[in-house]
């Protein structure tokens, strides 16, 4: 299955306690390359959070967010610790036993006392297990993302190699001609510099020099990487650096053939097929 790194998901969920909001980014990288931004209460999750990712995805970098918004009105009641308001009313009424005409003290003065309101410790547990519920969808849609641009980049490939495949045979059919052309024009030119040659010695150069700028064997070993490519795409596990290799067998095999091309055909037959092999390999860099 053909997987692009480049992906976007998001997941949200809300409960009694407040909303959880995931958004997780990928883009291509070389390795897999986590980062997770959460809030302090769930910090703790990371780890997991790195580990599921590891397990989902092999190769990209993922930018993992998730945002937290609590219920403000979570508390059914306000709760007052007792003996601390006693303590703190009582110090006051010696305060105010030793002042002249003081100020009133308010209850809400009282109420904003550092612990006289009792905070309700919330229980981050079933938090923490919604969190990583909540992430598990959100990297199987990313997942599910990166299938779907994976199959349009696969589909790309594919297209770029039945472009490849009449080039190949159109080089392969001017061959003969070609050959026989180096002989022609190779004889010629020793025949020019040598009055009486030595024709037996004139044929061994010939085949020799011929052979040389034989592109034969480059041409079967694209056919061959055409057929490695089409298996690679049909695997059913990331391929990305096994296509990255491939792309780079394509280039030098076609960059032999327009070094060694004897005419003008067949080097414009190897532009193109340069042309195709490096729009192959700007879509393979997206590819996990």
């Amino acid at each position: 299955m053909i997987r692009s790194m480049t992906a976007f998901a998001r997941q949200e969920s809300e409960t009694r306690w407040g909303a959880l909001a995931w958004e997780l980014r990928t883009v291509n990288h070389r390795y897999l390359e986590v980062t997770v931004r959460m809030p302090d209460e769930l910090r703790a999750l990371e780890v997991q959070v790195r580990e599921r990712a590891a397990k989902q995805l092999r190769r990209g970098k993922l930018d993992c967010s998730l945002r937290l918004r609590l219920n403000v009105n979570r508390r059914d009641e306000l709760k007052l610790d007792e003996p601390l308001l006693q303590q703190v009313l009582d110090t006051t009424q010696q305060l105010t036993s030793r002042l002249s005409n003081p100020a009133p003290i308010s209850p809400l003065q009282l109420m904003q006392w550092p612990g006289v309101v009792l905070e309700e410790q919330l229980d981050m547990e079933p938090i923490r297990a919604a969190a990583l519920d909540s992430f598990d969808r959100a990297l199987q849609e990313l997942r599910e993302s990166r299938e779907r641009e994976g199959g349009q980049l696969a589909q790309l490939l594919v297209d770029r190699l039945d472009a490849m495949e009449p080039l190949v045979v159109a080089a392969r059919k001017r061959l003969p001609e070609v050959r026989e052309r180096i002989r022609e024009k190779l004889k010629s030119r020793v025949e020019e510099l040598v009055s009486q040659p030595d024709q037996d010695r004139l044929e061994q150069e010939l085949v020799f020099m011929a052979q040389k700028m034989d592109v034969d064997e480059e041409l079967d070993r694209l056919d061959g990487h055409m057929v490695e490519a089409r298996r690679v795409l049909k695997l059913k596990e990331p391929v990305g650096r096994r296509l990255d290799f491939l792309m780079q067998e394509f280039n030098r095999e076609a960059n032999t053939l327009a070094s060694k091309s004897a005419d003008s055909e067949t080097t414009q037959i190897a532009v193109e097929l340069k042309v195709l092999i490096e729009q192959m390999r700007e879509q393979v860099q997206n590819i996990e």
